[in-house]
């Protein structure tokens, strides 16, 4: 069995699993999160389509991250987690999915489900199965510990992996997902940090503008709103495929739950990075 061990434990997270679930209630519970520890509703509606979560370390965007996972646990249980990530290290193919085997984290194993990554390489042109792309990238593997919190084991994740981050690519990408998860309990999660490394009140201003384009679920006009801004957001790709397959699969209403940076955390406004949660809901 293929074994995916985790690259950022003791890093981006805490490495061993009970100062790991303490550090995930401290997100929770912190001044910039909800500020409760969620029950999972097991009798939840899901109404949930999608979610936009940053993956920056948990001291950073943590918290920020907690509200989309708060929601979700409110909203029941998925048996299958998509999630869409940026590739940072710049290894394997342009648009990868690993379609077997297990992802490690300090918290247990999450088995990667097969058949549903099988059926969105058939329905999709543009993924490759490559493993190679997802082996030191940070940005799903921070994302399974808050899932693992909720749900245990109890569910199973297709990790895609975007270094191909063009409008058509991410397009097809969210088409091939929502034509497969259309008959699934299943969540879709875009991974992705927003403007990096600028003074605060230039960073919240482009996100917002950014963020509004997400919240009227326009991809073209998110895209074109990146552009135009030079906003250094890193999933835009990602986010745009959520977006997509958000329409197609029901979506009504995407809402954006939290937007802090890194100088809210550390009070360095200087230079900061933005974090954004974003709920998308039938």
């Amino acid at each position: 069995m293929k074994i995916r061990r985790p690259t950022q434990a003791g890093a981006f997270y805490e490495g061993n699993a009970e100062s790991l679930k303490n550090q995930i209630e401290n997100c929770f519970l912190h001044k910039l999160g909800p500020g409760k520890i969620p029950e999972v509703v097991k009798a939840g509606s899901r109404q949930v389509v999608g979610l936009v979560c940053p993956h920056a370390g948990y001291m950073f965007s943590g918290p920020v991250a907690a509200h989309s996972y708060y929601k979700l646990a409110l909203d029941g249980k998925p048996d299958v987690v998509v999630i869409f990530s940026p590739n940072h290290t710049g290894y394997g193919s342009a648009l990868a999915v690993m379609n077997e085997g297990v992802w490690r984290t300090p918290l247990g194993d999450v088995e990667v489900d097969g058949e549903t990554a099988n059926q969105i390489v058939h329905e999709s042109r543009v993924i490759d199965v490559d493993e190679v792309a997802h082996r030191f990238e940070h940005s799903i593997e921070v994302q399974l510990p808050f899932l693992q919190y909720l749900y245990g084991s109890e569910f199973k994740i297709v990790p895609i992996c975007f270094s191909m981050q063009d409008l058509p690519s991410a397009r097809e990408v969210g088409q091939a997902a929502a034509k497969v998860l259309a008959r699934k309990n299943s969540v879709i999660i875009a991974s992705s940090d927003m403007t990096h490394y600028e003074p605060q009140e230039r960073a919240e201003k482009k996100d917002k503008m950014a963020l509004e384009a997400v919240e009227a679920l326009d991809e073209a006009k998110f895209y074109s709103t990146v552009e135009a801004q030079h906003i250094s957001a890193c999933g835009y790709g990602p986010i745009a495929a959520l977006i997509t397959a958000a329409k197609i699969l029901g979506v009504k209403e995407a809402k954006v739950l939290s937007y802090k940076t890194s100088g809210d955390v550390t009070g360095d406004r200087s230079s900061v990075v933005g974090y954004a949660a974003v709920c998308f809901t039938k």
